[in-house]
C-alpha cells in the first residue's frame, strides 16, 4: 500500500511522503487563494473551490477563511453552508451531508496520534527525513444538521441527520439522529420533536 492509502484506510502512515506532502501543500496553498478573494468573485471562488474541494454538491457554500489539508478527501452535499474559520484536517474520509450549516469556528479534524510519547514524537527515517507515526479516522455529518459556533468534531464521529450540535462542543462520540446536543464531551440533551417548531 502507499502511504496515502494507509492513510485513507485508517492505518499508521508516514506524513512525510513525497506524495502527501505535495497534496497538503496543494490544499494549503488553493486555501489561501480562496481566502485571498472577495466574496463578490464568485467565478474566482468556484474556480479556486473545483480544485480544493471538487466533491460538492450545488449551491454548497464556504464564506471563508478556510484551511483543509487535503480537501480532496472531503465531500459537501448541495445547499451546505459554513461561516467564518471552517477548518477540516481531512486526512481521513469527511463527509458533509445536504443542507448542513455550520457556524464560525468550526473544526472537523481527523488525525489521532499515539497516546505514548515514545510512539508519538518525531524520529528520522532510514534517508535522514523527519517525520512521526499518525494515523487517522473518517468523520460523517449527515443531512440537516446545524453545527453551531466553535464546535470541534473529532476523528471516528458519526453526527445523525437533523441533529443540532451546541456552541462550543467538542464532538467526541457518535451523536444519533435528530437531537439538541452540547458540551465538553458533547452528549444529548434531548430529541428534537414538534414542541420545537417556530409556528405553532
Amino acid at each position: 500500500m502507499t502511504e496515502k492509502e494507509k492513510m485513507l484506510a485508517g492505518q499508521l502512515y508516514d506524513p512525510a511522503d513525497e506524495e502527501l506532502v505535495a497534496l497538503r501543500q496543494k490544499a494549503h496553498a488553493l486555501s489561501k487563494q480562496y481566502n485571498d478573494t472577495l466574496e463578490t468573485q464568485e467565478e474566482e471562488r468556484d474556480a479556486i473551490m473545483a480544485q480544493l474541494v471538487p466533491e460538492r454538491g450545488e449551491n454548497a457554500y464556504l464564506q471563508g477563511p478556510v484551511q483543509f489539508d487535503y480537501g480532496i478527501f472531503t465531500t459537501i452535499g448541495e445547499n451546505t453552508y459554513a461561516n467564518f474559520n471552517l477548518t477540516c484536517v481531512d486526512c481521513a474520509p469527511v463527509h458533509i451531508g445536504a443542507n448542513v450549516f455550520m457556524g464560525p469556528n468550526v473544526s472537523i479534524l481527523t488525525p489521532v496520534h499515539p497516546m505514548r510519547w515514545q510512539e508519538r514524537n518525531l524520529f528520522r527515517r532510514a534517508d535522514g527525513v523527519k517525520t512521526d507515526h499518525e494515523y487517522a479516522k473518517s468523520i460523517t455529518i449527515e443531512d440537516n444538521c446545524w453545527i453551531a459556533g466553535n464546535v470541534t468534531i473529532c476523528g471516528g464521529v458519526t453526527i445523525g441527520s437533523g441533529s443540532v450540535i451546541g456552541a462550543g462542543s467538542v464532538v467526541t462520540r457518535d451523536i444519533p439522529s435528530d437531537v439538541f446536543a452540547a458540551g465538553v464531551p458533547c452528549r444529548v440533551i434531548r430529541e428534537i420533536t414538534d414542541d420545537d417548531r417556530m409556528e405553532q
